[in-house]
């Protein structure tokens, strides 16, 4: 039993990274803004982060260069998309590809090198708690904080005035406008703070998850954030959840590597994302009206448990998700 406390703490701990960029494209997503440049994003705030704790041997100043790096390319793409009111989809693709580009160039003296690493801190009193003190209280403060992040983002979407203003940018920015919020000037606003912990995201795999860097050292991190991001219907609570379910795909996929090593480690290394599309497939049918009137044809005992799930794995995205604002 005591092994299974021990795997869970792992998963906790494999998804923090997963956990804060969620977070933050959840905020920026929920205001209207795609970042789709979060995989190159992430890579070069790793690399930044990385590249600046080895030069000063300082990790909190790598974890500050990375936020600034995520704060940097967030603004590059409010210029191009919310000033100018080009295509998000399209800039950020862009964004992405240049920012890992960037990473790999940029980062070649660094590949390799040995560096500093967030440190082990369990919380004393608590971390000898037991169950509780394993899973939570056992790790270091990226970990904590990934922790924290997740009550914090609940509570400020659906519990605050900035919330209602962010969910109301993400439907009806128009109705917001004519209350006289900024529109522009919020999604900037709500799109920097999510790029700022995408970044600290990117330094938590090189300074802590995966300490140094490498060749494209989070590739595939951006882009699966993306996809939990829609699973978790945009509510950061399930948005959390789908980041610990692909976390536990991983580390599943790697012990099951030694345990059956017949079938190849390219296959081994890329099931959790084809499981993660499994899973997103299944949230879209959910949403589909086939299904809807399919489930409405059946008996009550079968319709009602059926519709309780449908209505738990929905996912609606904001109503202007994507879409420029011009003021009227």
């Amino acid at each position: 039993m005591n092994q299974l406390w021990i795997d869970i703490a792992a998963v906790l701990a494999a998804a923090s990274p997963l956990v804060i960029a969620a977070m933050g494209e959840t905020i920026s997503e929920r205001a209207g803004v795609i970042n789709l440049s979060l995989d190159g994003t992430m890579l070069l705030a790793a690399m930044t982060g990385f590249a600046v704790a080895v030069t000063t041997q300082n990790v909190l100043l790598g974890f500050v260069a990375a936020a600034l790096i995520g704060a940097l390319v967030a603004v590059v793409l409010g210029v191009f998309s919310i000033t100018l009111g080009q295509s998000q989809t399209a800039v950020g693709f862009v964004l992405a590809l240049l920012c890992t580009d960037l990473s790999s160039f940029l980062g070649a003296p660094f590949v390799r090198l040995p560096g500093p690493a967030v440190p082990f801190m369990p919380i004393p009193g608590l971390a000898d708690l037991p169950v509780v003190g394993t899973l939570f209280f056992r790790h270091d403060p990226v970990i904590y904080a990934s922790f924290l992040l997740i009550p914090a983002t609940a509570y400020l979407l659906y519990a605050t005035r900035v919330g209602l203003i962010v969910r109301a940018l993400g439907e009806r920015p128009a109705a917001v406008y004519a209350r006289g919020v900024d529109v522009q000037r919020w999604r900037y606003a709500m799109l920097i703070l999510g790029g700022v912990l995408v970044g600290i995201a990117g330094a938590a795999f090189s300074l802590d998850l995966k300490q140094g860097w490498s060749y494209r050292h989070t590739f595939g991190s951006g882009w699966i954030v993306l996809a939990i991001v829609i699973f978790g219907g945009w509510r950061p609570l399930r948005v959390a959840l789908g980041c610990y379910l692909f976390a536990a795909l991983e580390i599943l996929a790697t012990r099951s590597q030694s345990a059956l090593p017949d079938i190849p480690a390219q296959l081994v290394q890329v099931a959790p994302f084809v499981l993660m599309i499994l899973v997103l497939a299944l949230v879209n049918l959910a949403s589909s009206p086939l299904i809807l009137r399919r489930v409405a044809t059946l008996p009550d005992v079968w319709q009602r448990p059926l519709l309780a799930v449908i209505g738990r794995l929905r996912a609606t995205a904001p109503a202007a998700l994507g879409q420029p604002f011009e003021r009227p």
